[in-house]
């Protein structure tokens, strides 16, 4: 990264850090957001908090922030619906556009334009009230994971490991959302690839291999718990972390991501061979979150990282999108 400095720092102008919302995320958006404002400010930048969930679009307005970095995680933040809203303001801000961010959100579009494009993620079937779910059992086999596809952070999500177990695994799910995704439940090693930049210029950071105890990186042991351990660099041979990088690079470019993200993958440990399991437009920047920790391997810190992705923000849908 170049050298950042007081004149860099009064280029950005006045810059609203946006977190909190209305989403079942909306704790670690808090604790994500209030990372990112004292690490711009530690740098010199005149930013500025807004909690979303408290505050409206006239507010944000009136605020006449020059640029914005969204530190929202779920709905109303992630999912496009606030882009739009910039865009309309002529704020520019940090991370996807509208597009990207309303597929990115919804897991079943997101597995729909990676198999457009080829890319390998695990079988799925995308569950209604009126679904026979002895079907989908038949269809995807056990164990199976259930889950919202709208949500984050491991909310709303089981695995299911016997038939019985399904109906009550639909039933949380569909507490989150109208539609509920079955999807094959792939055994591996669990990783994920932050990815910055924008079309050709998009690059992977290091590999984080998750290593959760029993397997289980839910909600309590992502963002609360030291139980869970990260290797990153993950331990992996050279040829298997190229494809690793290059498979989420254009897990990242198919769904015309920008600025910045992080694609879940899973390694089965049968072959190796990787499977696209989600991208996150807006992902965490928490104590345990990965993207940071990928970052540091190559020696950004956190700070660094903030300021190189405040610096990316944009208007998007003005100046026309990839």
């Amino acid at each position: 990264m170049s050298e950042f400095n007081s004149g860099d720092a009064a280029a950005l102008g006045k810059v609203g850090v946006l977190f909190g919302g209305r989403s079942a995320e909306r704790d670690v958006s808090i604790m994500s957001g209030t990372g990112v404002l004292a690490a711009l400010r530690s740098k010199g930048i005149d930013a500025h908090p807004f909690d979303t969930g408290q505050r409206g679009i006239t507010e944000l307005a009136a605020e006449e922030f020059d640029r914005v970095f969204i530190a929202l995680h779920g709905r109303f933040g992630e999912d496009g619906t606030l882009q739009g809203a910039l865009e309309q303001l002529g704020i520019p801000y940090t991370g996807s556009g509208v597009m990207a961010c309303a597929i990115a959100m919804d897991k079943i579009y997101t597995k729909m334009i990676w198999l457009m494009h080829g890319l390998p993620t695990p079988r799925y079937a995308a569950l209604g009230a009126d679904t026979d779910l002895a079907q989908a059992v038949a269809q995807l086999g056990l164990p199976l994971i259930v889950k919202p596809p709208h949500e984050g952070s491991s909310m709303g999500i089981t695995k299911v490991r016997a038939a019985a177990e399904f109906k009550a695994a639909y039933d949380v799910a569909a507490g989150f959302d109208e539609v509920v995704l079955a999807e094959e439940f792939v055994t591996g090693r669990e990783l994920t690839v932050a990815v910055l930049g924008r079309g050709a210029n998009a690059r992977a950071l290091p590999i984080v291999e998750i290593v959760a105890p029993d397997g289980n990186y839910d909600y309590q042991n992502k963002y609360f718990t030291d139980d869970t351990k990260y290797v990153c660099p993950a331990a992996l041979d050279e040829a298997t972390s190229a494809e690793v990088a290059r498979l989420a690079v254009e897990a990242y470019r198919a769904v015309d991501c920008e600025g910045w993200g992080r694609v879940d993958v899973l390694l089965r440990a049968s072959d190796n061979k990787p499977f696209l399991i989600e991208v996150n437009t807006s992902p965490g920047m928490t104590g345990h979150s990965l993207v940071p920790m990928a970052a540091r391997a190559l020696g950004i810190s956190y700070e660094d990282l903030c300021v190189e992705i405040v610096r990316s923000a944009r208007l998007k849908m003005a100046q026309g999108q990839g």
